[in-house]
């Protein structure tokens, strides 16, 4: 992993992605979907922060691919996954950059969480 910190140039819509150095957990329907010591922050503009996380370091047999997508102009199109033991809050829980814009190429197979579609999303040392 390129352990670099990414500023993409912009002063109306600032990003920048680099290493989480803390453990992040994610849990939903009663079960670990991800835990890594890998994670990415990346911080955009005035939203807040958001860990990006390997696909590796997820259990991807808990996840299932929807037909839903969004786009971003910063990053581009986005595919997105539900949780499968997480019920109807999990719907599109997990949404994935798989091919993102050259200025945020870290984020390429990584994952990221809607905190209010998770049990929860917890960091330790």
């Amino acid at each position: 992993m390129d352990t670099r910190t990414v500023k993409i140039p912009g002063p109306d819509h600032p990003i920048t992605v680099e290493p989480a150095r803390t453990r992040v957990v994610v849990k939903a329907g009663g079960r670990v979907v991800a835990d890594t010591r890998r994670a990415l922050t990346l911080r955009e503009a005035s939203y807040p922060a958001v860990f990006y996380i390997p696909r590796e370091d997820a259990d991807m047999s808990l996840l299932s691919r929807t037909e839903h997508k969004s786009w971003c102009p910063y990053k581009g199109e986005a595919s997105y996954y539900s949780i499968t033991p997480g019920g109807a809050q999990a719907v599109n829980a997990i949404w994935s950059y798989e091919t993102p814009h050259e200025a945020v190429s870290a984020i390429k197979d990584h994952l990221a969480f809607y905190p209010d579609r998770v049990d929860a999303i917890e960091t330790s040392d």
